[in-house]
């Protein structure tokens, strides 16, 4: 299991808003326990999916001008982007296979 790459104010649009790929984006802070929690799940989902999706790690702490912008106001919140739009957004900790049948969902709508 690998560790999911982080993004910052820098490389967010890039590597988000201009990705080939749906990006499912964690927006964590070091202070939240249930980000510590979901981070091994999400580094699975991302090893399983990397043809369908990439999953990248935003500190809100260290970016709040991004947090903000996409009204990030609880911790963890997992944004998922396709062709540089938000199209779904969940807050919260969740199992593995809910997460993913949230997510197959949305990326199904998506297509």
């Amino acid at each position: 299991m690998t560790d999911l790459r982080s993004v910052d104010q820098t490389t967010f649009r890039d590597q988000v808003l201009r990705s080939d790929k749906p990006v499912l984006v964690d927006f964590w802070a070091q202070w939240c326990p249930p980000c510590h929690q979901i981070a091994p799940v999400l580094a699975q989902i991302a090893a399983e999916r990397a043809d369908q999706l990439t999953v990248v790690k935003l500190n809100s702490d260290e970016n709040p001008t991004i947090a903000a912008n996409y009204r990030v106001m609880a911790l963890p919140t997992l944004a998922l982007f396709h062709r540089g739009e938000l199209i779904w957004s969940v807050v919260g900790a969740r199992p593995k296979h809910k997460l993913l049948k949230e997510l197959d969902d949305a990326l199904l709508t998506a297509v």
